[in-house]
């Protein structure tokens, strides 16, 4: 039995890109955040056998895709792109199929999150506190953060959720921002 994890990518271009990264992966993709019904019970079910790991495009639509696919599948395990190195210039589109090969090599390599029982001590307060959230300067200092953890970027709300699902501790906070 095959005890690698499937890979979850977007469109048949991030799955064609990722191919050229791991010519052996075996890789699911989703049609875009017109992800079916039939897709996800197929995700299910791989999830079960092999377990899921998601590599989506760090955009909106690319959160949506992982929180639904979470929420119908289970707790998989993620990888994450800096939205920078996902940007067709020429065309001004995001997406997996543009990122260079060393970067998903090194995302799908080093970069790959469980979900862990541990849970974080953070508090909404807490990111206001530390200013990633409330001031001039909280954007920032969350891209700083996400960027570190590569957990992929986030507003106050999910950045909590993502700390919290990483077990990502305020301590491992304070050493990033200070």
């Amino acid at each position: 039995m095959n005890d690698t994890p499937i890979i979850v990518v977007e469109g048949n271009h991030d799955k064609a890109r990722i191919k050229q990264v791991f010519p052996n992966a075996d890789v699911m993709i989703t049609n875009g955040r017109e992800i079916s019904e039939d897709t996800l019970k197929a995700l299910k079910h791989a999830n079960k056998e092999r377990g899921l790991l998601l590599l989506l495009d760090p955009d909106s639509p690319g959160e949506m895709i992982r929180k639904r696919i979470n929420e119908y599948v289970g707790q998989t395990m993620h990888a994450f792109l800096d939205k920078k190195l996902c940007i067709d210039h020429q065309k001004g589109k995001v997406g997996i199929e543009h990122a260079p090969i060393s970067a998903i090599r090194e995302a799908l390599e080093k970069h790959i999150h469980k979900p862990t029982d541990k849970k974080t001590d953070m508090t909404y307060g807490d990111l206001y506190r530390l200013g990633l959230v409330g001031s001039e300067h909280s954007k920032h200092k969350r891209e700083m953060v996400c960027n570190h953890f590569s957990i992929g970027l986030a507003n106050g709300k999910t950045l909590l959720k993502k700390l919290d699902m990483f077990g990502i501790t305020k301590n491992d906070i304070l050493r990033v921002i200070e």
